[in-house]
């Protein structure tokens, strides 16, 4: 059975909301995608130099501090906005070095790519992560041991839930037969939803994913979730996750601060990551 809890939530407050942003900047196009061209390169620039900043002084304008999830081809990249996210106190979590999917990585190759994410993001600065988040929000056979042996506490990849932190088990596959889960792991899940993700809903990638939908029915669906649990759970955390290159969009952004206006409204406690999992309290 899952091992799950709840999360200790200020009084006066409902529901915690962590916004996370995954700055995936030019990393997603080249380890994600294999596209490399002046045209893909400039998406991912328009979210490191235009929409980051954008974004930041938003943030600034609510006194939010959240996470952000940085690969190390980002900050090696661009150091300079990568550094001004740590000057004006969010959290930096650790999102691989270019974005590339784990699940068919051997152990030492997957190994090799958490050392680097977190050389780079030493480069910059930026406290030793405790909060992780796949690159592809999927992992292979060796990512949480992986992950336990970094010293991680937190991951923020999988959906074994959706509004409820828990303690993931790895899987061992039958198509014949009854799947064996194995024991609970040490690192807490703070559990994420392709339905709160900006990326497959706005980004558009031609002969593959059509995004661009309306900024209004997005807001309707990230409502309608944190409604639900506002008004029939106790304890629960809303992981929202979103990206600078998308949200930071002219015609997003606006949409993103009305959010935060809804949250603020319906009692909401903004937290980060690893406050979240900070104030986690696992059922008896």
């Amino acid at each position: 059975m899952q091992k799950t809890g709840k999360i200790r939530i200020p009084n006066g407050k409902k529901v915690a909301v962590s916004l996370g942003m995954d700055f995936d900047a030019q990393a997603i196009w080249d380890g994600s995608f294999n596209l490399l061209s002046p045209a893909y390169m400039s998406r991912g620039e328009f979210g490191a130099e235009v929409a980051a900043p954008r974004i930041l002084d938003l943030l600034d304008k609510y006194n939010l501090k959240i996470t952000w999830f940085v690969p190390g081809h980002t900050a090696d990249t661009f150091p300079d906005i990568c550094k001004e996210i740590l000057r004006r106190g969010h959290e930096i979590g650790h999102h691989g070095y270019v974005h590339e999917n784990p699940t068919k990585q051997p152990y030492e190759q997957e190994r090799k790519v958490i050392q680097m994410g977190l050389d780079s993001l030493a480069k910059i600065g930026a406290p030793k992560p405790t909060v992780y988040r796949s690159p592809y929000w999927d992992f292979s056979p060796n990512t949480i041991s992986i992950l336990e042996e970094f010293g991680f506490k937190y991951d923020s990849s999988l959906m074994g839930n959706d509004l409820f932190p828990y303690y993931p088990r790895t899987v061992e596959c039958h198509s014949d037969s009854a799947n064996i889960f194995g024991p609970p792991s040490k690192i807490l899940e703070l559990p994420v939803s392709w339905f709160l993700d900006d990326w497959p809903q706005t980004e558009y990638l031609t002969g593959g994913q059509e995004g661009q939908r309306p900024a209004k029915d997005i807001f309707d669906r990230w409502t309608k979730i944190y409604d639900y649990a506002h008004d029939k759970l106790e304890g629960a955390c809303y992981m929202l996750t979103c990206h600078p290159q998308t949200t930071g969009r002219a015609y997003m952004i606006d949409m993103y601060e009305e959010l935060i206006q809804y949250f603020i409204k319906n009692d909401a406690w903004f937290a980060t990551a690893s406050q979240v999992g900070d104030a986690f309290v696992p059922n008896p």
